[in-house]
C-alpha cells in the first residue's frame, strides 16, 4: 500500500518561503505522477502543482506560477514543493497525492484522479 507523509509546514510571515516534502513508501515511486493540493478553511480542495512520473513536465495553478516550484527526487522517493513569496491567501493544509502512470487520464488538476493521499501539513502565512 502506498503511503505518503508530508512535512515542512509551519508558520511564516508574508513574503517568506517554505519547502514542503512528501515522502512515499510502499510503491515504485518513479512510476507515479505526483501532485500537491491545498484546502483552506471553508473552501474546497484545490490544485496547486503537479509533476509527471518522468519528472519532465510540471504544471501549476495560475495563482502560484512563478512563486512555487515542484520537484522530485526518485532516489529518495520524495516530492517537494518550494514556496516563495508566500501570501496570507496561501494559508491552508497542503496535501500531496499520487497516481500511477498506468491508465492515468492526465487530468492532473482534479483531486479525484489521484489514488493516494497524505495526511496533510499545515501552512500558515501571517500578514
Amino acid at each position: 500500500q502506498v503511503q505518503l507523509v508530508e512535512s515542512g509546514g509551519g508558520l511564516v510571515q508574508a513574503g517568506g518561503s517554505l519547502r514542503l516534502s512528501c515522502a512515499a513508501s510502499g510503491c515504485t515511486f518513479s512510476v507515479y505522477n505526483m501532485g500537491w493540493f491545498r484546502q483552506a478553511p471553508g473552501k474546497d480542495r484545490e490544485f496547486v502543482a503537479h509533476i509527471t512520473w518522468i519528472g519532465g513536465l510540471t504544471y501549476y495553478a495560475d495563482s502560484v506560477k512563478g512563486r512555487f516550484t515542484i520537484s522530485r527526487d526518485d532516489a529518495k522517493n520524495t516530492v517537494y514543493l518550494q514556496m516563495n513569496s508566500l501570501e496570507a491567501e496561501n494559508t491552508a493544509i497542503y496535501y500531496c497525492a499520487a497516481v500511477s502512470r498506468r491508465g492515468w487520464s492526465g487530468r492532473y488538476y482534479i483531486a479525484n484522479e489521484y489514488d493516494y493521499w497524505g495526511q496533510g501539513t499545515q501552512v500558515t502565512v501571517s500578514s
